[in-house]
């Protein structure tokens, strides 16, 4: 009976030891580790890391080969017309062709796409894994030349300016992570994973027009990324505040954002909100940058109020040469 008695209290041992190793492995969450692991990206300048065309335009005048330039747009559109001395290169390939040519040895390595979103997509993701060095050209080709303008020049709109609301949203309450599961177990493996990941989907998936934005409105969770002032001027029904550069960390209120709903994030441009939708998107949100932002919404309400970031034809497209 004794000998009983053991046998069962080795059994149990054995099985406490089994059920704990189990849940110490259920603790294992990446999500966690790898926002942790990025801190306060998301919160530090230079967020987001853009270049005006002009400063881009000084460096080819100078032949610097100090800067090396990345157009982004479709080979057909790069052959019409581009920047003396731009590398056409596929969005999806921006990872692997900035480490096989070294380029952190560049003092600047600028990418370009049509309007400047889909760059600061991509430069979003190699900044997170350390390429410093990288930034965005601000309004992408739009501001190089006229012909090459149009997709700024069309996306400006008040389509939306009567649908803006001033009643507050409701910021949802603290909750968990996204989960991810890419099978390690370090910040920065997790974080390689996911970019790699995220540069073979593509861009695409993660912008969204207006009118989607308004259509789902309802059923999405929408991030009004502007500060408290303008947020109280008008915006989406049912979007919620999160000021820039003091919101959206794992230590700030990042665990706000729900992850059963697709997130929508806005603001001015669309530049800032496409860096912030990589960031989402790395951490395992179903975030989507709100394409031109309100820029393509209520243009005449931010031309008027004065100090809020908007594309003017007459001053930023300008006249730089292109090369076929």
């Amino acid at each position: 009976m004794k000998n009983s008695k053991y046998i069962l209290l080795s059994i149990l041992s054995v099985f406490l030891l089994f059920a704990a190793c189990d849940e110490d492995d259920s603790l294992i969450n990446e999500t966690k580790i790898l926002a942790e692991y990025l801190g306060e990206f998301v919160n530090t300048d230079p967020f987001p890391a853009m270049i005006k065309s002009t400063d881009v335009h000084n460096a080819v005048l100078t032949s610097s080969t100090d800067m090396y330039i990345i157009d982004t747009r479709a080979a057909a559109d790069y052959n019409t017309g581009h920047i003396r001395g731009a590398v056409n290169v596929a969005f999806s390939d921006l990872l692997s062709h900035y480490e096989f040519n070294s380029l952190e040895s560049k003092e600047t390595v600028t990418i370009l796409c049509y309007s400047g979103q889909g760059a600061s997509y991509g430069t979003s993701l190699l900044r997170m894994l350390g390429y410093s060095n990288v930034k965005a050209m601000t309004w992408g080709m739009c501001s190089w030349n006229t012909a090459t303008s149009d997709y700024w020049v069309s996306g400006i709109s008040n389509a939306k300016a009567t649908q803006m609301v001033k009643t507050a949203g409701t910021k949802n309450d603290a909750g968990n992570l996204p989960v991810i599961n890419t099978g390690e177990s370090t910040g920065e493996a997790i974080l390689r994973a996911r970019v790699e990941e995220l540069f073979e989907i593509g861009v695409g998936d993660a912008k969204i027009t207006n009118a989607d934005a308004f259509l789902n409105s309802a059923t999405n969770y929408t991030v009004n990324y502007w500060k408290q002032e303008h947020y109280e001027i008008g915006h989406i029904p049912e979007s919620v505040q999160y000021t820039p550069k003091a919101s959206l960390s794992y230590a700030q209120e990042l665990t706000t954002l729900p992850t059963d709903k697709t997130i929508v994030v806005y603001c001015y441009t669309g530049h800032t909100s496409s860096f912030v939708a990589a960031y989402l998107r790395v951490l395992g949100y179903e975030a989507k940058t709100l394409l031109f932002g309100a820029n393509g919404m209520m243009y005449d309400k931010m031309l008027k109020e004065g100090d809020m970031t908007i594309f003017k034809e007459e001053s930023d497209v300008l006249d730089y040469e292109l090369v076929q």
